[in-house]
């Protein structure tokens, strides 16, 4: 069912619960009209645009200074530990392009489109015309979630692609040297690659369930929007407080930077753990705070 279909449904609102059972294909319809709508926006292609040309920028600097200085090490001194890298091995602008992102291009992308998955709807009036049978508020809020989170997955997909074809481009590839000193092969380096991409992407789970909540609590867009990565920008900066050290551990961005441990031999497992955990008590607790906001939130106002 395009989402086209949905709108055009009879005008009402089945409260909390389906008035009938929808099947698995409606529920997967569902999804993919919710996903396309998201991508279809503007602000989203805008985003992707800017996260693609940030490995962009990256390589060009890193491939320019070292031009500059007649080959040898890239990267600044003060610069992420794998810039160093890059001019030895072009896959490490994928770990670098990711490290850049993660702090801020990355969630700020996500919580643009999370903040904006209800109180836009809500905002433009087809947040009631989606609440027909046989969607239900329940199904149609996961359904919003689980959009976001394959934003998540593409955006951080775009970044990996876009630093591995420019690093492609512009350095030679061959065999990784990891973290720990050991040297690996290019393909058990890409794999590695993926599965950093992959880590980054669950990352953004949790903030992904906040935006979602945020964005039940106002029929504004831009409101919500604008919570939402004030917020992020607000946890950023307790996190560097030393004494407020104590709390850095529950602030969701604080083990965003272990998928470095993907680049160790062995693969060192413990921050990474703890970042899922981390992530999934996000998940858990404003995802179900979201829920509860949602089935009972007033949308004939």
């Amino acid at each position: 069912m395009s989402r086209a279909e949905v709108v055009e449904a009879p005008r009402r609102d089945p409260g909390p619960g389906p008035a009938r059972r929808p099947n698995v294909l409606w529920s997967l319809g569902l999804f993919r009209s919710e996903l396309v709508t998201v991508l279809r926006r503007w602000r989203t292609l805008a985003l992707l645009v800017v996260l693609a040309a940030v490995p962009i920028l990256i390589g060009i600097a890193v491939k320019v200074d070292t031009g500059g200085r007649g080959g040898g090490g890239g990267g600044g001194e003060g610069g992420p530990a794998f810039l160093t890298q890059i001019t030895n091995n072009g896959l490490f602008l994928v770990f670098a392009a990711l490290a850049a992102t993660l702090p801020v291009f990355l969630p700020m992308a996500v919580g643009v489109v999370a903040g904006d998955a209800v109180a836009g709807e809500a905002g433009s009036g087809t947040l009631r015309y989606l609440l027909v049978a046989p969607a239900g508020r329940t199904r149609l809020l996961l359904a919003k979630y689980v959009s976001v989170l394959a934003f998540c997955a593409i955006a951080t997909l775009v970044v990996a692609v876009s630093a591995l074809a420019v690093g492609a481009l512009l350095f030679p590839l061959g065999e990784v040297t990891t973290i720990s000193g050991t040297r690996i092969s290019f393909a058990d380096g890409l794999l590695r690659a993926v599965a950093i991409a992959g880590v980054v992407a669950v990352s953004l789970s949790g903030m992904a369930a906040l935006g979602l909540f945020i964005s039940t609590l106002t029929n504004s867009g831009i409101a919500a929007m604008a919570t939402t990565i004030g917020l992020l920008i607000t946890v950023q900066i307790l996190g560097q407080i030393p004494q407020l050290h104590a709390i850095g551990p529950y602030l969701f961005p604080h083990y965003w930077l272990s998928f470095a441990d993907v680049l160790r031999q062995p693969v060192y497992w413990d921050q990474l753990v703890k970042n899922f955990e981390l992530q999934a008590l996000y998940v858990a607790v404003f995802g179900s705070t979201a829920w509860a906001r949602f089935t009972t939130k007033d949308i004939t106002a």
